[in-house]
């Protein structure tokens, strides 16, 4: 983790809203598509609140998930990584959660792994490994 004064550095993973089954059960009931890019947008707009750097990666629920994510770790040093709970909750999603959290793992070492709750609280998760 960056621990100078410098500009925090948060990268923002979640998947496309437009590939989200929203028939899974695991769900919220009433999700759509235009709700999950609106909280995106709310927790994008939380961070560049805080004056941090902030960058989004929407993936396919794929195995290009990791490949994506790979090359945008390998493009810029971020200080936190968060996982959005659209891919770390559905139970079915472990597989994708699994190679996600890996490929940070891998290609970003240094950078702390936060998990949010929604898009929302995206900011928050990230600010718990800046203290």
């Amino acid at each position: 983790m960056n621990a100078s004064n410098s500009t925090k550095k948060v990268l923002f993973i979640g998947q496309q809203p437009e590939t989200v089954d929203f028939s899974d059960p695991a769900l919220p009931p009433g999700f759509d598509a235009a709700k999950i890019h609106a909280g995106i947008a709310g927790g994008m707009a939380q961070m560049a609140e805080r004056g941090w750097h902030a960058d989004l990666c929407l993936v396919r629920p794929d195995d290009s998930a990791a490949i994506e994510i790979q090359q945008q770790l390998g493009s810029v040093d971020y200080d936190a990584v968060v996982i959005g709970g659209g891919i770390r909750i559905p139970p079915k999603s472990l597989l994708l959660f699994e190679q996600i959290v890996n490929a940070v793992h891998r290609a970003a070492p240094a950078a702390a792994i936060a998990f949010n709750t929604t898009p929302q609280d995206t900011a928050a998760a990230a600010a718990r490994w800046f203290k």
